[in-house]
């Protein structure tokens, strides 16, 4: 049918009409396949910035280059206009050049054309409107629009002009258009890894990530930039501020909503904010947060990857240390310890160029959407360069002050003074910022990128980066002249640690380094907290005198039976041990924080049958309760993208030591390489996960490999013993 009024028809009859408008929009076509977004659900025409597709239009009669002229119009944003960018005028030209929104005639069959149109690098992203403008020498028609020729603008990485552009196709394929990842939680000494499901080209993920862009209300003019997009999405991922995708919860008590560690992947919760129209969804923890931010931001073409730092600080003051306030016995002040350390924190790198700030600080960016403190009035966090943070440039934008306290701050004790002012009495260096982990490029391995973070802990230009950030900082003077030390003191756990529902072990090395005898008058308590830093119960305190022969080392060993801590842990099951105390000879103050975590058991997921689309296979799926006591209405989660839905079962009570073992039906439905994942949800015991790796053989196919970590393991059927390391703690 036409998409011409019809009243214009006889007025304007010399004029070439377009009857119509084919985009070649479908996921096989040529478009779609050169711009790397085959991948998209749907048929839309997704396209990439800074690149030319393909596109026929059906005229009312031959189109005549000497009488006849014709261009195109691209609108996005409520208000389109040129100078903003959000108007694109599209001339037809005899040859196209880089840089320039431009079309040419390539083919011609009687009544229709082919154009090939060239976008710019800089184009601002979204959806555009599509209208062709045929004119004559009187006169000029305009197309109506059609719903069905909007046009999905992203960013390139594969184009060396978009700002994005990353040079290697193995960092692309991973940072962009990997569907699937691994966050990483735990503490330095029990790195726990889980699966993650980003999903960004399942259906309805792209339009559910325009809608944040949209629902932030930021004029789409500023959508051209990866700076300005990932701060509008840092922003909108929290529902602080502008009623965001994810509300974050640390109380324990998700009873009118999901518990943050029963997520698996990113998909249920962007549609459930799109179908909601913008009702923040109940509840997420900062893996929530960075999962669904690694989602939208490699769905619109930036390569980004979920990271994790282990140790991670919560500088509140800008002072780029982290404050722990004592009294005049030495015993933590609770008011003023507002700076906390996290066992883990998950945040986000994303991979652009900087050209609003001094050469060199290109390449990957921190971006934080967990909720912490403000940035220029809002709840965000970045892009700050890794390059500056290494260096200790963080009078560079943004938010570089917070991110370096997170990675490399020091640690440092304060005492009170009988007329209330403090003294500086201790200085931990080497606590903050360890492990920073993401996963490896074409693997299911940890890759750990502290090295891109922080020059090595305790070089001199580690020293030098931690004091040049300090003097911009909200304490300038907080470093002088180090005093002598000749006491150390150091927290270890042996093994893999405590298993959950047994006692907790540690031991407690003294070192004295000098020739003389040495006596500690030690604090210590041990407390229940959030994997951020924030206690929640002291469960014990003890104080003791240890002595210290010269030249020594000497260990007391620490328990903390179960019958302690039993009823008081929260979700991650995450324990703080403070040592504090003094050398009597010397006056020399030893402290240190160590933290720990109970381990929670195996979900052990056994795929049964060929795996083929369309056909049906089973999985099993066991689970043993390690715990003294009934887990009560357990529920459990299973996913898989191309395997099956989100299925959500009840399974009930599980008694102490019990064992439950439980059959799903599959019916996939894409092939190739496929994760199917399952989780436990109970308020008892968190963080309990598996998952397996299943090839899914095209219909028809015979036989299938399971696989994990990229290796097969074994033909037609398999069984995957998943370690699971205990809870998130950020």
């Amino acid at each position: 049918s036409s998409c011409w009024d019809s009243d214009v028809f006889d007025q304007w009859a010399h004029i070439v009409k377009v009857n119509s408008v084919d985009l070649m929009s479908e996921q096989s076509k040529q478009n779609r396949k050169e711009h790397h977004t085959d991948l998209y659900d749907g048929d839309d025409l997704i396209l990439r910035r800074g690149q030319t597709f393909l596109m026929w239009l059906d005229l009312s009669r031959p189109f005549d280059p000497t009488t006849d002229k014709l261009h195109l119009e691209l609108k996005t944003g409520a208000a389109p206009e040129v100078p903003k960018g959000t108007l694109a005028i599209i001339p037809l030209v005899d040859e196209l050049q880089d840089d320039r929104w431009e079309a040419k005639i390539v083919k011609e069959e009687g009544d229709r054309v082919q154009l090939s149109v060239n976008s710019i690098p800089t184009a601002v992203i979204g959806i555009y409107r599509l209208s062709v403008v045929t004119s004559g020498q009187e006169a000029e028609l305009t197309s109506i629009h059609q719903p069905a020729d909007n046009i999905y603008m992203l960013f390139n990485p594969w184009c060396e002009d978009d700002a994005v552009f990353m040079d290697e196709e193995e960092e692309r394929k991973e940072y962009v258009l990997n569907d699937i990842g691994r966050l990483y939680y735990g503490t330095e000494q029990q790195i726990g890894v889980r699966t993650w499901n980003f999903g960004q080209f399942s259906g309805g993920m792209l339009a559910s990530c325009l809608f944040v862009l949209e629902k932030s209300g930021t004029p789409a003019s500023g959508w051209g930039s990866p700076v300005n997009i990932v701060r509008v999405v840092s922003a909108m991922i929290n529902s602080p501020d502008d009623a965001g995708v994810v509300e974050g919860n640390w109380s324990g008590d998700y009873s009118d909503g999901t518990s943050p560690a029963a997520w698996s992947g990113s998909v249920e919760i962007l549609n459930n904010y799109h179908d909601g129209g913008g009702t923040p969804v109940r509840y997420g923890q900062c893996w929530v947060f960075s999962g669904v931010t690694t989602t939208v931001l490699r769905c619109l073409g930036i390569p980004t990857r979920s990271v994790t730092n282990f140790s991670s600080a919560h500088d509140t003051d800008v002072s780029l240390t982290t404050d722990v306030y004592l009294d005049e016995s030495l015993d933590p002040l609770d008011s003023l310890n507002v700076d906390s350390i996290w066992n883990f924190h998950v945040w986000n790198d994303c991979w652009m160029s900087r050209p609003d700030l001094p050469p060199g600080m290109g390449g990957w960016q921190a971006v934080d959407a967990t909720p912490q403190e403000t940035s220029q009035g809002t709840f965000r966090c970045g892009p700050a360069p890794l390059t500056a943070l290494r260096s200790g440039q963080v009078y560079l934008q943004h938010d570089c002050p917070f991110v370096f306290a997170e990675v490399n701050s020091d640690k440092i004790y304060w005492q009170r003074n009988l007329d209330g002012t403090f003294t500086q009495i201790h200085n931990e260096k080497h606590i903050v910022g360890h492990h920073i982990s993401t996963k490896a490029v074409g693997s299911d391995e940890r890759y750990d990128i502290t090295h891109l973070y922080k020059q090595p802990e305790g070089s001199e230009e580690e020293r030098i980066a931690v004091e040049t950030a300090s003097r911009y900082g909200s304490k300038p003077e907080t470093y002088s002249a180090p005093s002598a030390e000749d006491v150390s003191v150091q927290v270890t756990l042996d093994g893999d640690g405590p298993l959950m529902g047994s006692d907790a072990e540690l031991s407690i090395t003294f070192t004295n380094g000098s020739s003389e005898q040495r006596s500690v008058f030690l604090h210590s308590q041990v407390a229940v907290m959030y994997y951020t830093g924030v206690h929640k119960a002291t469960l014990r305190r003890d104080r003791t005198e240890v002595d210290l022969p010269p030249d020594s080392v000497t260990s007391v060993e620490w328990t903390l039976l179960y019958e302690t801590y039993q009823g008081q842990l929260i979700d991650q099951a995450a324990l703080m041990l403070t040592l504090s105390g003094r050398v009597s000879q010397t006056q020399q103050v030893l402290a240190t924080q160590f933290s720990f975590r109970l381990k929670t058991p195996d979900l052990l997921i056994k795929p049964i049958g060929k795996a083929a689309v369309g056909k049906t296979m089973k999985a099993e799926i066991s689970f043993t309760n390690p715990l003294p006591h009934t887990l009560k209405a357990v529920m459990l989660r299973i996913e898989g993208l191309g395997l099956l839905s989100i299925r959500k079962i009840a399974v009930g009570d599980i008694a102490s030591q019990a064992s439950f073992s439980r059959i799903e039906t599959i019916v996939p439905t894409l092939s190739g390489p496929r994760k199917l994942l399952a989780s436990l949800d109970c308020e008892e015991l968190t963080q309990v996960h598996g998952v397996v790796s299943v090839l899914v053989a095209e219909p028809g196919g015979n036989g299938i490999a399971t696989t994990y970590g990229g290796k097969v393991i074994k033909k037609n059927t398999s069984l995957i013993h998943f370690r699971v390391f205990g809870p998130p703690t950020h």
